[in-house]
């Protein structure tokens, strides 16, 4: 199971281990948002400081109807106490997580400030 709250901006989030190009751990407090169809995002100072290796380019529809294109990189984060490979889109915004990493898990949100938040992997 992993925790997290929801905060006074009333963002539900969690912290997120990443492993850098050396296998070093950095915690992350990430946004959870259930419109991002992605797993993750993380800023471009993140990806380059922690030497992420780059695999292609994309595109994304934006919530406010815009198309952008940016960089996907690979990245190692620890999920629910597992080491799990994904891929990793550059974005300058607080890092999120989507439903990509999401899937298959319950997620439970007490929308109130300094609520609770629960991811559970579904059996």
């Amino acid at each position: 199971m992993i925790v997290g709250t929801v905060t006074s901006r009333r963002e539900a989030t969690i912290h997120l281990t990443v492993l850098d190009a050396s296998g070093q751990q950095h915690d992350i407090q990430v946004v959870i948002d259930t419109g991002f169809t992605g797993a993750l995002t993380l800023p471009p100072s993140d990806i380059a400081a922690w030497g992420l290796p780059w695999r292609s380019r994309g595109r994304a529809l934006l919530a406010n109807g815009s198309v952008e294109q940016f960089d996907i990189y690979a990245v190692t984060v620890i999920w629910d106490g597992k080491p799990r490979h994904l891929l990793a889109e550059a974005a300058n915004t607080d890092p999120l997580i989507g439903m990509t990493l999401l899937y298959g898990h319950d997620l439970h949100i007490e929308a109130i400030d300094s609520g609770q938040v629960t991811i559970i992997k579904r059996p």
